[in-house]
């Protein structure tokens, strides 16, 4: 695969894929690991001493990503920044893909500019997922506009539409269909790492087990859960002009080493409430 990228610093922006809802740490419902996190473990395997930021929050847009995190991410010199963000702008009625891709190419200019290398994220291919298949137009047109800016700016693509059918499985996600799943998290953690050319241990499009086929009555329950748990709870936000997002800041702001699963983390020392175990 040739030499490991050296990487010293490495810093995630973006909404709740980034932040790794819902990918919880054992023992830790409330705290969360996801792709980001397990991205960091590897690139530690090849970069001890690796310091990792990470100032993704659930529920935020585009223009508050670039409000809020861009200008920190420059601040922080990084060798590596992962950016993902429209995903919450296009789930939301009246979604213009291209003004979204205005600001999205002046993020990239701006994390391009400190010498970083940027990762920026495509969108998933809603077609066969049973809540989206209507946003499909306008998540092409997004992604097409992504492509262009990556090209442009000279930052790599992690190309998420094509990624089906592993990703087109309903063992990758959560039960509210938005979020990916503990296994989808390790599976996507796994392709970035190969976007940007660090070894790890698996493949991430190892073909899922067989399974039964889930018979029609439960499916129709499911979906009843599904619009009770999650989906009334979103209209209800997006009705009071709430996020989820709402007072929260990110899961570990400032760049810090990693920690090994069984080394304490004591308080006030570098991330200390920010311990990340091995992918």
């Amino acid at each position: 695969m040739g030499e490991v990228p050296q990487i010293r610093t490495f810093v995630a922006l973006g909404d709740s894929f980034t932040e790794g809802l819902n990918d919880p740490y054992p023992g830790e419902p409330d705290r969360f690991r996801g792709w980001a996190d397990r991205l960091a473990e590897h690139l530690a395997a090849h970069t001890p001493g690796l310091r990792y930021a990470n100032l993704a929050v659930r529920g935020k847009l585009l223009r508050q990503i670039v409000a809020d995190q861009v200008p920190r991410a420059v601040e922080l010199a990084p060798d590596l920044v992962t950016f993902c963000a429209g995903g919450n702008d296009m789930i939301r009625p009246g979604a213009d893909p291209d003004a979204l891709a205005v600001l999205f190419d002046g993020a990239v200019r701006r994390l391009s500019a400190t010498g970083a290398r940027v990762v920026v994220f495509t969108g998933f291919d809603p077609r066969d997922h049973r809540a989206g298949s209507r946003l499909r137009g306008k998540a092409a047109t997004y992604n097409m506009h992504l492509r262009a800016i990556a090209d442009r700016r000279g930052a790599t693509v992690v190309d998420l539409w094509p990624m089906m059918p592993i990703f087109g499985d309903a063992r990758a996600w959560y039960e509210d269909r938005l979020h990916l799943s503990p296994e989808g998290h390790r599976r996507m953690a796994l392709r970035v790492a190969e976007v940007i050319g660090c070894p790890v241990d698996g493949e991430w499009c190892e073909p899922w087990p067989e399974t039964g086929r889930t018979d029609w009555l439960t499916l129709r329950r499911e979906d009843v859960h599904w619009a009770r748990t999650y989906l009334l709870p979103w209209i209800g936000r997006r009705a009071t002009g709430r996020s989820s997002g709402d007072g929260r800041g990110p899961k570990r702001p400032t760049p810090s080493p990693l920690w090994k699963p069984d080394e304490p983390v004591r308080p006030g020392e570098p991330g200390a409430g920010s311990r990340v175990g091995p992918a």
